[in-house]
């Protein structure tokens, strides 16, 4: 098949969704099928600062994958002072699968994020006739239709109206028909994986041990996006406290994102300098090495799609304490292959550090059941798999145009209504920080 793959972000962009897109689209070209990648990037100084920024390098794209990176003009006028513009961006994207059909037509439209780029890729198919495919993976979920009417409607409507409806776990599909009453049956239940070769332990007959290079110090494993929802915050606290009670540990926080500067100051205030090292941005080819330098690895998440995170520290061998969230419960069990703790609770955090550090059996039986259960389950092989099963059930048919004929305050939704706009209505919080979805 050939297939358009439109992203939400991609490398430099350190995100979960960008290794998830390099492993999908690496997948489809082995097993033969031609891809045309459209990524949005970030071009202007601030969210260069959260993403990386630029567009798709091409070291970073699989070998037979077209790329095209769409500058997000839309969403940087926040740079200038303005709102920002998604609108602007969707027609954008919209317009460039339509140039690119024209030049050589695809056979499926795939949208990586329900909006703003689940819209562009439904308004394509639409116009061209062919099937759509939508994952919902992070924020376009949890929050996208929380914050305005305009987006309640439009995300709706894709989920509603894209052909398949792609998402990585039970606890993520339950949430979002939660938020829009979405027909449960829309979904297409997925799970993550991740590369278990590149991911691999330092040493396999010694995995989870809390000081696993002798220096009498455990280190604590940040990696991923640098956000306040990722629970880093919580994570510092709960730092502070285990120090405060004599305990070696030290935390090694990695990725960028919006909170880089919060926890520096954070840092600051606890007194923290010497016990807290800020990496940076890492490439994806030096994320296995990061991992293999630590001892545990910590996720207090709000919430997740599936933890693309988890699932590598899995495979690198480490013992893994994270929350009770959406997207976390899926793949982490309590005690049997990591340890959970409640969204927020900084107490909690630092009692199952402390179970891990005063139990020297604890470690090393999470991270041995933990790497099996990843090789056995969540690999890239399987999973595209399961997606290549959807591409082909929708292969030729028709998409669902009925809902291009009625205004947009009235397209239907799951609830069988739609919500009226208007100048009344509570600004949405993302047209001032749309880097946030």
């Amino acid at each position: 098949m050939r297939i358009c793959f439109v992203s939400r972000r991609y490398w430099p962009a350190v995100s979960g969704m960008s290794v998830y897109a390099e492993k999908l689209l690496e997948e489809l070209v082995r097993r033969g099928h031609d891809v045309v990648l459209v990524s949005q990037f970030r071009g202007d100084a601030a969210g260069s600062a959260v993403y990386g920024g630029g567009p798709p390098p091409p070291d970073r794209v699989p070998a037979g994958v077209r790329a095209i990176g769409l500058e997000a003009l839309g969403e940087q006028r926040v740079s200038q002072g303005q709102p920002a513009d998604f609108a602007a961006d969707v027609a954008t994207m919209r317009d460039t699968v339509l140039r690119l059909h024209a030049e050589e037509p695809f056979d499926l439209l795939h949208a990586q994020y329900a909006w703003p780029v689940g819209m562009a890729v439904l308004e394509a198919a639409t116009e061209l006739g062919l099937p759509s495919v939508v994952s919902v993976q992070g924020g376009d979920g949890h929050w996208v239709g929380l914050c305005c009417p305009e987006h309640s409607t439009g995300i709706r409507t894709v989920l509603d109206r894209a052909d398949a409806v792609l998402i990585g776990s039970q606890s993520f599909a339950d949430e979002v028909v939660e938020h829009h009453g979405t027909d449960p049956e829309r979904f297409t239940l997925l799970g993550g994986a991740t590369d278990t070769t590149a991911f691999s332990p330092a040493d396999e007959d010694d995995l989870g041990r809390p000081d696993h290079d002798g220096d009498g110090v455990t280190t604590l494993l940040f990696h991923g996006r640098v956000d306040r929802r990722k629970g880093v915050l919580d994570l510092l606290h709960a730092l502070a406290a285990l120090r405060a009670r004599g305990r070696a540990v030290r935390l090694v926080v990695s990725g960028i994102g919006p909170d880089v500067a919060a926890v520096a100051e954070l840092v600051t205030q606890l007194g923290l300098e010497d016990a807290v090292e800020q990496r940076g941005y890492v490439a994806y080819a030096d994320a296995p090495d990061v991992y293999r330098a630590a001892d545990v690895f910590v996720s207090p998440t709000q919430s997740e799609g599936f933890s693309n995170t988890i699932l590598e520290a899995m495979a690198a061998g480490l013992p893994v304490v994270t929350t009770r969230s959406v997207g976390v419960v899926d793949c982490v069990r309590h005690r049997e292959n990591g340890l959970l703790h409640e969204v927020g609770d900084v107490e909690g955090l630092v009692d199952a550090l402390t179970a891990l550090l005063d139990d020297p059996a604890l470690g090393p039986k999470l991270a041995t059941q933990a790497l099996q259960e990843v090789r056995d389950v969540w690999s890239w092989p399987a999973l595209t798999g399961r997606i290549e099963a959807v591409y082909a059930r929708l292969a030729g048919t028709a998409p669902d145009t009925s809902w291009t004929a009625l205004p947009v305050p009235e397209r239907p939704t799951s609830r069988g209504r739609g919500i009226e706009p208007g100048p009344s209505a509570e600004p949405c919080r993302f047209l001032a920080a749309p880097h946030l979805l």
